[in-house]
């Protein structure tokens, strides 16, 4: 049963997300809160190991709640499912691409889908930044000031050395700086 129940809400999730990984993690959420594969804030706690790993968000989402709820089996199930209905569409577009690729009702459909990705990206960002700084619920907000600083920090090396050198700081680096930065607040905040 639960084994249905991963491919199932795997799949749909992945037929119905356009966007990648980052459109998908309201849709992963719903479903994961839905059956209580996690708590919601495990489930907040694993976006950012997710975007720390090598792969794609989704497919690192799939494979661990998978793993969690099930097992081996769960995670190859879970993550087949995310994965088969991108497969197909892209079977389909690459054997239908000269006949649609100009068609007037396809480019308005993927323009439509546009706006509904960035929208889905944005309330994920505001979510985990709201999550992030503390907010549970209506009636529970623990203001999280070691998030808040150590995010100006991150910000601040950012955009400094953007601004100083003309450039964006490469992703890897920027992932083990915040690790960093997030060891040396949260330490010194124990010693304080």
């Amino acid at each position: 049963m639960i084994y249905w129940q991963l491919f199932y809400e795997f799949f749909l999730i992945g037929l119905f997300t356009f966007g990648g990984g980052y459109a998908m993690i309201p849709l992963i959420k719903d479903a994961v809160l839905k059956h209580g594969w996690l708590t919601e804030t495990a489930f907040y706690d694993f976006i950012g190991v997710c975007e720390s790993t090598p792969g794609p968000v989704a497919v690192n989402m799939a494979t661990y709640i998978g793993s969690t709820t099930s097992g081996i089996l769960g995670s190859v199930v879970a993550t087949f499912a995310v994965i088969l209905p991108s497969f197909i569409i892209i079977v389909l577009i690459a054997a239908l691409l000269k006949n649609i690729i100009n068609n007037k009702y396809i480019i308005r459909a993927l323009e439509g889908i546009k706006a509904v990705v960035l929208g889905l990206i944005i309330s994920t960002g505001l979510i985990l930044l709201i999550t992030c700084l503390g907010y549970q619920s209506l009636e529970n907000f623990n203001f999280n000031y070691l998030s808040l600083l150590c995010l100006g920090i991150l910000l601040i090396i950012y955009f400094g050395f953007y601004f100083w050198k003309k450039k964006k700081i490469n992703t890897i680096v920027l992932i083990l700086i915040s690790i960093v930065i997030g060891i040396g607040v949260c330490s010194i905040a124990n010693i304080i």
